[in-house]
């Protein structure tokens, strides 16, 4: 992710610094290589009304942007809040992004990929498969299509569909290669 910082009328504090970097840390966790390039305004306000400082973040993600702005006091709680603003509406993009996609046949789906099944917890009910580029991706059971958990074996070569979850990549529905 590409980040740039930038200030008006008011020099960063080392604080801040560390508070965008945290921040910018938790994004990529959620949502790796969904974040294309992320900028942050911090401007020292003048009028009383507004509170001391302004603060946007602008995110760049495939075929969008999004902004949040925020206003206020102390540029801390403000970095913490617009970041986890920005963290909702990405989920929200993820989401709807997922739910146009549900429905779609593995063997017509352009992003289907392929892999193999490289674990496997039966008793709790997931796994994870080894993509072509050696990425591990975590898939549930819920995600498996037309085979149960049960009917898999480790090295078994298995179409899926990747999306972003909570802790990263993972499967939102695998079914086996024939």
């Amino acid at each position: 992710m590409d980040l740039k910082v930038e200030t008006r009328n008011v020099e960063l504090r080392k604080g801040w610094q560390k508070k965008i970097d945290e921040e910018k840390e938790k994004l990529i966790r959620h949502f790796a290589s969904f974040v294309l390039h992320l900028r942050v305004s911090i401007e020292a306000t003048t009028h009383h009304k507004e509170g001391g400082y302004e603060l946007k973040l602008v995110a760049s993600v495939p075929n969008d942007t999004v902004v949040v702005a925020r206003k206020g006091e102390n540029v801390s709680p403000l970095l913490v809040e617009a970041f986890d603003v920005l963290a909702l509406q990405m989920k929200e993009m993820i989401r709807k992004k997922r739910q146009s996609q549900k429905g779609t046949d593995a063997s017509i789906d352009d992003n289907a990929q392929y892999g193999v099944i490289r674990k496997l917890s039966p008793y709790e009910s997931y796994g994870f498969i080894v993509s072509q580029d050696a990425r591990e991706i975590y898939f549930h059971e819920n995600a498996l299509k037309d085979i149960s958990m049960d009917s898999l074996t480790e090295g078994d070569a298995v179409v899926y569909g990747e999306s972003l979850g909570d802790k990263g990549p993972q499967a939102s529905w695998v079914r086996i290669n024939r």
